[in-house]
């Protein structure tokens, strides 16, 4: 980008207005502390006159939004036609406002740098879209009691999450579902994890933590996690037990 600035003799401030960015954030793009959106990515192809140069990089840039252990899951994200995710310590990404995920991204510990922040809340909205995609895939959350309890942030952020939760599970392809406290039963005691379904049918099991993740791609294993997700599914409230439950916790704040 910097290469293709200079040789069109532009100042980073006139490309920032013609990109409606600031002159620091040109910088930081520059610079590789910032990784632009696929939509910035082809705004400056045109304004650089690049004939699609930088176009060719945008699949790769995309991916280097995410930290390197989600990399994989984020690109099968995009062409999953179901997802189900249990979630047992944060909601899941894919279902957070953008002031919970800068709540979580801030108490992080080692702290990240603010530019890492702001590059991870911008991937992490960018994921979002999957919610709007057409055609839309099917979703299926389950998530701990406990997750929508710990206020993360403060009780507004926790409040504005818990809204986002109800406007969400109104959606025909998403399903929202509560694994209280008070069940005597839960199969998903080993821990959080995602199955992703392929259009071609072939199904993924993704888990993570401590910065670390493991996507299996073995039948066996994907079934078996498919299945057992099944079990949870039937343990936790209904999607309608859900919702109502999620109402009454918003009236106690």
């Amino acid at each position: 980008m910097k290469t293709l600035r200079v040789r069109e003799g532009m100042e980073r401030e006139e490309l920032g207005k013609r990109l409606g960015y600031s002159t620091s954030t040109i910088a930081a793009f520059e610079q590789g502390r910032r990784i632009p959106t696929p939509r910035t990515i082809e705004r400056a192809d045109e304004v650089l006159r690049a004939d699609g140069l930088l176009c060719l990089w945008k699949e790769q840039v995309e991916r280097a939004q995410y930290p390197t252990f989600f990399q994989g899951m984020a690109a099968l994200e995009k062409e999953a036609m179901e997802l189900l995710v249990y979630d047992t310590l944060v909601i899941n990404g894919l279902l957070q406002t953008e002031a919970y995920m800068r709540a979580l991204l801030t108490i992080r510990r080692p702290p990240l740098k603010q530019d890492v922040i702001e590059q991870r809340v911008v991937a992490r909205l960018a994921r979002q879209q999957v919610l709007d995609r057409d055609p839309a895939p099917l979703l299926s959350f389950v998530m701990d009691e406990s997750v929508l309890r710990r206020p993360y942030g403060g009780t507004d952020v926790l409040r504005q999450q818990l809204e986002h939760l109800l406007r969400v599970g109104q959606e025909r392809t998403v399903q929202l579902q509560v694994m209280p406290l008070s069940s005597a039963e839960c199969a998903g005691v080993d821990g959080p994890f995602t199955v992703a379904v392929r259009k071609d049918g072939k199904q993924f099991v993704y888990a993570e933590t401590q910065g670390t993740s493991s996507l299996e791609s073995d039948p066996p294993r994907a079934a078996l996690a498919a299945s057992r997700y099944g079990i949870i599914r039937s343990q936790a409230l209904n999607p309608r037990e859900s919702l109502a439950f999620i109402e009454g916790l918003l009236r106690s704040l």
